[in-house]
Order: C-alpha cells, then structure tokens, then sequence
C-alpha cells in the first residue's frame, strides 16, 4: 500500500515545488502524508495531494483514512528543508548525541553552518569576552535537526 501511496503522490506533485518530507502508512491503512515546498505550501498544494491519493485508491477494495498537511514546527527537518531554513535558529543533534542550538549560515550539499556567541574567559586579565563561535557539521554527523521558534 505504501509504494501505491508513494506513486500517487510522485504522479499527483509532478512539476511542482512540492515535496514528501514523510509519509507513513499504518498497518490499519492509516495514510499520513507531511508535506514541504521551496516557495511555501499552500492548502491547495495540500487538496492537489489529497487528490492524487483518493482518486486513485478504491475503497471497495482496501478502507483508509487520510491526513495530507505541511510539516509542523518540532518536525526533524529533511535535507532539502535546510537551504530554506538558513538564517534561522536551530537544534542540532548529532550522532554523538551531542545537542547544537545555534543559527544556521548556511547550508550546502555536503553540510551546514552554525553560528552562536559565548562568553569566554579574557586572554589575560579578568573577566570575559562575547566570542563568535562558527561550525561546519557534514549532514552524515547530524542526527536531527529541527527549527526553533524564537519569541
């Protein structure tokens, strides 16, 4: 069911900006897709999927339900949601488990950069000094990295 479901989808975001940032299939044929673009997902990108799948699936033949939406806030962003994510604070936890929270600077294809400010000890006298601190991190070290919202 899931490679059907997948077909619908590819067929149904065909030349379009629109991508699969999930989709699961339970075994009791509960259909959940989480949607992204480039240039913004609209609720019609949403219907245009929707669509595509029920059209396509015969209820006669196996019953489901469906869930088309954008992907939220607190979703692990995939690698083609971070070009679109660069200049935004971020949580990055890498496979050592160790947990980055820090803007982002860029993003190419093999990795990202992170950016944050720290206090830092002076290097002679007392006190501290705000130090930039800059990273590069290769997409194969990150576990997870998800956008936070900053108020």
């Amino acid at each position: 069911m899931k490679e059907k479901v997948k077909e619908l989808i590819e067929d149904g975001i065909a030349g379009t900006e629109i991508f699969v940032v999930k989709l699961t299939v339970s075994s009791g044929n509960n259909i959940n897709v989480l949607l992204d673009s480039d240039t913004g997902l609209t609720l019609a990108d949403c219907r245009i999927v929707s669509r595509a799948i029920e059209l396509n699936l015969d209820r006669e033949e196996e019953d489901f339900s469906l869930t088309v939406a954008s992907s939220g806030i607190g979703e692990p962003l995939v690698l083609r949601q971070y070009n679109k994510n660069v200049g935004r604070k971020v949580s990055v936890t890498l496979n050592t488990e160790e947990v980055i929270e820090a803007k982002m600077v860029s993003a190419t294809d093999e990795a990202i950069t992170l950016e944050w400010k720290s206090r830092e000890p002076k290097p002679t006298g007392k006190g501290k000094v705000t130090v930039v601190n800059n990273r590069v991190i290769e997409y194969r070290d990150i576990k997870q990295t998800i956008v936070l919202i900053t108020f």
